[in-house]
Formats: C-alpha cells, sequence, structure tokens
C-alpha cells in the first residue's frame, strides 16, 4: 500500500469514528429524534413532502400499480428527494447540529 493510499484509509476510519461518536451522542441526548422531527415538520411546510407524493403518484401511474415495486419507486424516486431538499432546511438542520455539538 502506498503511503497516500495509507493515509487515505486512516482518515477514512477517523472520519468514520467521528461520525459514530456524533450519532452516539445524538441518539443518547434524544437528539437525533428531535431533528428527524424538525426535518419532517419542515418538509412538510415546504410543500416538498406534497411533491414527492405527486412524484411518486405519476411514476405508478406510468408504470401501472401492478408492475412496480416499492424497492424500484424508493431506487426511482429517492434522488430527487435528495435533490429537492429546500437549501434552507439543509442549513438549518446542519447549523442545529453543529450547536449541538458546540454545547457537549
Amino acid at each position: 500500500m502506498s503511503d497516500d493510499a495509507a493515509f487515505l484509509s486512516a482518515k477514512r476510519r477517523k472520519e468514520e469514528a467521528v461520525r459514530a461518536s456524533i450519532m452516539q451522542k445524538l441518539v443518547e441526548t434524544g437528539e437525533k429524534e428531535r431533528l428527524k422531527d424538525l426535518l419532517r415538520d419542515k418538509l412538510i411546510q415546504s410543500g416538498w413532502r406534497d411533491a414527492l407524493k405527486e412524484d411518486c403518484r405519476q411514476i405508478i401511474s406510468k408504470k401501472g400499480l401492478e408492475k412496480v415495486t416499492v424497492d424500484e419507486l424508493v431506487s426511482e424516486i429517492t434522488p430527487k428527494a435528495r435533490d429537492t431538499v429546500p437549501e434552507e432546511i439543509k442549513s438549518e438542520l446542519l447549523n442545529r447540529i453543529r450547536t449541538f455539538l458546540k454545547a457537549t
């Protein structure tokens, strides 16, 4: 393994450990559930959820109810769902996470 590959591998392991530690803190404190509730509420308020439902209906209508599986629907809609989350909602969640981490 080259020095660069070893460095990148060690960096990835460290990042994964940091992510796991953050996730553990979020779960233990209940903040993860609060953030999920906030996200759900903001997505509903923004109309994102209704737009996504309509996209699902269109896909089902186009392909036929009997010809589309839940897995197919999820794999088709997921990229658009991620891409269409409003930036202000992403920013708000990121700021809440940063604030949480600074306080712990």
